[in-house]
């Protein structure tokens, strides 16, 4: 199934993060650039790299300066997480250019690639949160809490599979057909952000 392999790339990915526990350290990505292995694992990655920096900046001893830098690569890492997305639907609007919708077929809620995104900031999740159940200098209540977050986690993951593999199905079999909107962020563009563009004309 397609979400196993998403779920054990994403895994990989956080592993694989976890080893320096760096927001600065480099990607070593272990797939080839023309596979969507390669994808699945680069936008794990940014994602990770993205929960430690959301960590980062809530520290209340950080300086404004050191908080705004990191707010602003949060932005940054933002837009490149919606890049990926939208080049992972690609990939999937390539693999079903040929398949003919029926007659009945509907239009999913959510792209696979969101659906994807999801998935992955669920492994995430999951991580963390078995991270906690094991922590040792943790109190008994908190150890429980934690474990039962992490149930509802890893059930959400077995849902949320079987979801992304039975729409991949759909769109194979034509019952579903796939549109992707790219995303318009405004906040980026100079043209569409008023702080922005107001500025360029004083």
């Amino acid at each position: 199934m397609f979400s196993e392999n998403c779920n054990n790339i994403f895994n990989q990915s956080i592993v694989d993060y976890h080893v320096t526990d760096d927001v600065d350290a480099q990607i070593k990505n272990p797939f080839p650039p023309s596979t969507i292995e390669f994808l699945l694992y680069k936008k794990n990655w940014i994602d990770t790299v993205q929960w430690h920096l959301e960590d980062i900046v809530r520290n209340p001893n950080i300086s404004p300066v050191d908080g705004l830098a990191i707010k602003r690569r949060i932005d940054s890492s933002n837009q490149e997480r919606t890049d990926m997305v939208e080049f992972v639907d690609s990939y999937f609007l390539d693999q079903f250019k040929n398949v003919v919708a029926l007659p009945n077929a509907k239009i999913n809620t959510e792209s696979p690639a969101w659906a994807i995104d999801r998935l992955s900031i669920l492994a995430l999740k999951i991580y963390h949160m078995q991270v906690e159940v094991n922590r040792e200098n943790a109190s008994t209540e908190h150890i429980a809490s934690c474990t039962i977050k992490l149930n509802i986690l890893l059930e959400q993951r077995i849902d949320l599979s079987s979801a992304i593999d039975d729409l991949l199905e759909d769109m194979k079999t034509g019952n579903k057909f796939m549109k992707v909107y790219k995303q318009m962020k405004m906040y980026n563009d100079p043209s569409l952000n008023p702080i922005l563009y107001q500025q360029s004309v004083k």
